[in-house]
């Protein structure tokens, strides 16, 4: 078992490095993976229990929605929270309720099923999304809305998924009680996830523990910590963990940017994992039942329930026609649903392969369309603005101590003023060094006589107090 699950997570590692030419998301790899492996497959790993499936989940999307908010940074957020948050929220809510009225109506499902898909499959996917932005020039109003929303819209899936089912499950409903207790649970979730976000600078910098692999304990435990709280008082854990991430990410304390490349890392796997997971829990031989009914929902979600969340939700913002029709494309699916869709087994509820099955379909085909078709839509939208470059190399401060000290990265763009100068005419504050220069794919020792070319990435040292100062002067 050991030695296939390597090979699993070898194959999903290099299988990144294809697709990616294509602008797929990887989570379509390696749900393919899962599936050629499990026991409709090859038949080398047999995997069918649906709650083992979910706490496992469960585990990983802690620290892959923690992680979500620990790199969801201030300055991208302000530039677009607004239609961002209420893309989160709101748009969640109104991609749900439309996508649920949707198959009500046309497919012909009970109102509470079809509701209930309408749910699970309600938010879009930061790891594709990221993934897709990542080396891409986007418009940087639309990448930031569509990254701050993948990033922050899991949340009010799950707790509008929860919600459904226990509604499902109670016979004796009662209205007002259960808006009451899906308000507790977001304003709980806040205000554990404010409380932790805000306590946790204080405790990394009072740690001083002895190495820094001791920091990427505490990080885990504090991030499960926060979850555990919001669950024993009945509060949205997932709520909380998101903001818990996201506050402490934006604040200073000591070995972060050690902790946040740990972070990076562990949530890959746990995305990895995850995916490899729910392939293994799929049964091919079942799909042909599903097909039909799968592709017509995922067509609604794409072409009604999407557009209907995005028009309506950017009404009151800065949003052109060719803009929107990007927001609504590039609503790509992919973990928490399929993980949402295992909620049904567990709950006990009726025909709970159908939501999984059906569910499986939706978010495959809208990682496989939107995802291999949002550079095309960007081209003819006139938004696409080339290929990022990125760097092989990287340089980072990283202190188990406090430092007055930052370790800046500033590329030297195409106009730039300091093209053609030498380091020594360039004039920097004295308490200001540049450590190293990235030129070509490789590293040049900077010296005085150094001459800056366009391309050149500066990784400056220099204080805090500085920081704006310099950055100023650069520009």
């Amino acid at each position: 078992m050991i030695l296939l699950l390597s090979i699993l997570l070898l194959l999903a590692t290099f299988s990144t490095k294809l697709i990616s030419r294509f602008g797929v998301p990887g989570l379509v790899i390696f749900l393919g993976l899962g599936m050629l492996f499990g026991s409709d497959g090859l038949n080398l790993i047999y995997f069918d229990d649906p709650l083992l499936a979910q706490r496992i989940a469960n585990v990983a999307l802690i620290i892959i929605l923690f992680e979500g908010g620990f790199n969801t940074k201030r300055e991208e957020l302000q530039s677009s929270f607004k239609p961002a948050f209420t893309l989160a929220t709101v748009g969640v809510f109104i991609t749900a309720v439309t996508l649920g009225l949707a198959t009500h109506y046309i497919v012909g499902l009970s109102l509470e099923a079809s509701l209930l898909v309408g749910a699970i499959v309600s938010s879009t996917d930061a790891a594709a999304v990221f993934s897709i932005f990542r080396n891409k020039s986007i418009q940087p109003k639309l990448a930031t809305t569509l990254k701050a929303e993948s990033a922050s819209n899991d949340p009010m899936a799950i707790i509008l998924t929860i919600a459904l089912l226990d509604y499902m499950k109670n016979t004796n409903f009662n209205l007002f009680p259960f808006i009451a207790h899906l308000m507790w649970q977001i304003v709980a979730g806040i205000g554990v996830g404010y409380l932790f976000g805000k306590l946790g600078p204080y405790l990394f910098n009072r740690a001083r523990l002895e190495s820094g692999g001791y920091y990427y304990v505490l990080s885990l435990g504090f991030c499960y910590l926060s979850f555990g709280v919001a669950e024993i008082i009945k509060a949205n854990g997932f709520l909380a963990v998101f903001i818990a991430g996201y506050l402490l990410g934006n604040s200073k304390f000591v070995y972060k940017q050690g902790i946040a490349r740990f972070l990076e890392g562990t949530s890959t796997f746990c995305n990895i994992i995850l995916f490899l997971m729910l392939g293994l829990l799929v049964f091919p031989s079942q799909l042909p039942a599903f097909i039909k009914e799968g592709v017509f929902i995922a067509l609604l979600l794409m072409l009604v329930a999407r557009p209907t969340a995005v028009f309506l939700t950017t009404l009151f913002w800065d949003y052109n026609l060719k803009e929107k029709l990007f927001l609504c494309w590039g609503g790509i699916r992919g973990a928490v649903p399929i993980v949402l869709a295992t909620y049904p087994y567990v709950a006990g509820v009726d025909h709970s392969n159908y939501f999984f099955n059906v569910v499986f379909f939706i978010v495959l085909l809208t990682a496989l369309i939107q995802g291999a078709s949002l550079d095309i839509l960007a081209h003819k939208l006139k938004l696409f603005a080339g290929t990022k470059k990125t760097s092989p190399h990287s340089l980072e401060l990283i202190s188990t101590e406090n430092t007055k000290c930052e370790l800046l990265e500033f590329e030297v763009e195409k106009g730039s003023s300091l093209i053609g100068k030498r380091l020594e005419h360039i004039p920097l504050p004295k308490t200001t060094l540049v450590t190293a220069i990235v030129r070509h794919d490789d590293i040049v020792p900077p010296r005085g006589d150094t001459e800056i070319q366009e391309g050149d990435i500066l990784f400056i040292l220099t204080y805090q107090e500085d920081k704006e100062h310099l950055i100023a002067l650069l520009e």
